[in-house]
């Protein structure tokens, strides 16, 4: 089965998913004429202007920083770290500018995703918001064809995110735990299991109070010791950087092969990984933006797009520097692209901090980050499996979802699989086609909000100066 979806993997990321990222990327932002960078300062303040690690609390939903943090949490994990080094090592260094152009042009479609999963979503009769584009496709697409879609995204989502993504990310955890402190998988899954199980169990409420108070410290601490890394190689800075933008257009000369097939492998893998990280396209956080408590759904649109910003400028770009500028530089151990035997995606980074910071600093560092990572990871992909589970079976579902996902957290955390990374792949690549699909259907309904923050800023500006 592993060479079959593979295949389909390759099939997917190599056309499929470029094309259709790149292309709902471009398409919003000129239709919104560069709402990422016209808004980027709104959403900044939004984000950043009222931070907090106790958000005020609501009867249902959550804060706008409370959403985002979940939607963060959800985003800033193993793609990060474990997927922006497998880029890195199959790509090589230019993955990482071909992941900076998908988060850029991606930007706009998580903006278009926020405002669309705020005014489409609906309330649980538990007093919950239910929102995500299993709600805006069904409004983009009436009768049979909307089921089918909605549907489509449900299965793929629930089975990428809530059950192979979350082992994924446990596996990560256990794997960087067992090469940092020697600890058994198991008693790392056991520690998970309890530790999500009582955060699941709490419902939005207690996601949102943890998610706010984890994704804060767990960017602080990792961009303190990725800075300290950096300053130690200081002077390998500019042919780090050299290399991204070299290697994005002449990725032969590192990684092998004709010139052809190289750059569809840079492209490729930046765009996958890309997906991976930040998610933008794949329609998974805006069932977290589809919480928050706002005027208008354009507010979250703005904040939405800062959470692609922090995640893949300043998250992955940190661990990529770090990466490239310890293995990949002149006295490195990938220099040249020769990949020494024993060094993979998993212990990329590990060995990149050890390098720097020593064998058993290094490898404890990041271990100790990519269990925060992919923790809060964890949390804000079972909260959106739970959603699409309510809306195919109801929420009677949720108990037994809850524990299918704790077999899945653990059983992750025991044994690596490579079948279990494709079948995430594939099905995070899955989901992107429903939701593109929806994207382009509804660009009215995203200019229509969008025009009218327009028409309200100008109307305040107006009044500012006759005043």
């Amino acid at each position: 089965m592993l060479p079959i979806v593979q295949e389909i993997n390759a099939y997917l990321s190599d056309y499929v998913l470029v094309f259709m990222l790149l292309g709902v990327g471009l398409w919003y932002t000129f239709r919104t004429r560069f709402v990422q960078v016209r808004y980027f300062k709104e959403g900044f303040k939004r984000t950043f202007g009222g931070i907090s690690l106790r958000g005020h609390k609501h009867d249902n939903g959550m804060s706008s920083f409370q959403a985002l943090a979940t939607a963060i949490a959800a985003q800033v994990g193993t793609g990060n770290i474990v997927g922006a080094s497998g880029a890195i090592l199959t790509g090589g260094p230019g993955a990482i500018f071909w992941m900076w152009v998908i988060a850029f042009f991606g930007m706009a479609t998580i903006y278009a995703e926020a405002t669309l999963a705020i005014e489409t979503r609906q309330k649980a009769p538990s007093g919950e918001f239910l929102g995500g584009p299993v709600y805006y496709i069904r409004t983009a697409f009436k009768g049979g064809f909307g089921r089918f879609l909605a549907g489509f995204f449900a299965v793929a989502i629930t089975l990428a995110l809530g059950f192979f993504g979350c082992m994924v990310q446990s596996n990560s955890i256990g794997a960087t735990f067992s090469t940092a402190f020697g600890v058994p998988g198991w008693t790392v899954g056991v520690v998970l299991v309890i530790l999500c199980g009582f955060i699941f169990i709490g419902g939005t409420k207690r996601l949102a109070s943890v998610t706010e108070k984890i994704v804060p410290i767990m960017a602080a601490i990792f961009i303190l010791g990725g800075l300290i890394l950096l300053i130690m190689r200081i002077k390998y800075i500019p042919a780090t950087f050299g290399m991204i933008f070299k290697y994005a257009f002449e990725p032969q000369a590192i990684i092998g092969g004709g010139f052809g097939m190289a750059l569809k492998t840079a492209i490729s893998q930046g765009a996958k990984r890309g997906l991976f990280s930040n998610e933008a396209g794949m329609g998974s956080t805006p069932h977290a933006h589809a919480q928050a408590h706002v005027k208008n759904p354009h507010e979250q649109g703005t904040v939405a797009m800062i959470g692609v910003f922090v995640d893949t400028f300043v998250i992955l770009t940190l661990n990529a520097l770090v990466v490239i500028s310890t293995m990949y530089t002149e006295d490195g151990a990938i220099a040249g692209g020769v990949i020494p035997k024993g060094i993979d995606k998993t212990n990329l980074a590990q060995t990149a901090f050890a390098s720097a910071f020593g064998d058993k600093i290094g490898p404890m560092f990041v271990a100790i980050c990519l269990f925060f990572f992919a923790f809060s990871t964890i949390l804000g992909w079972n909260m959106f499996g739970k959603i699409n589970m309510i809306y195919m079976f109801g929420e009677k579902s949720v108990k037994v979802y809850t524990a299918i996902a704790l077999v899945f957290i653990f059983l992750g955390t025991c044994a690596s699989n490579d079948l279990v990374w494709e079948l995430s792949d594939m099905f995070n690549q899955l989901m992107v086609i429903p939701n593109v699909i929806a994207l382009f259907a509804l660009t009215g309904m995203v200019l229509h909000i969008e025009h009218t923050r327009d028409e309200e800023k100008h109307k305040v500006i107006e009044e500012k100066k006759n005043k």
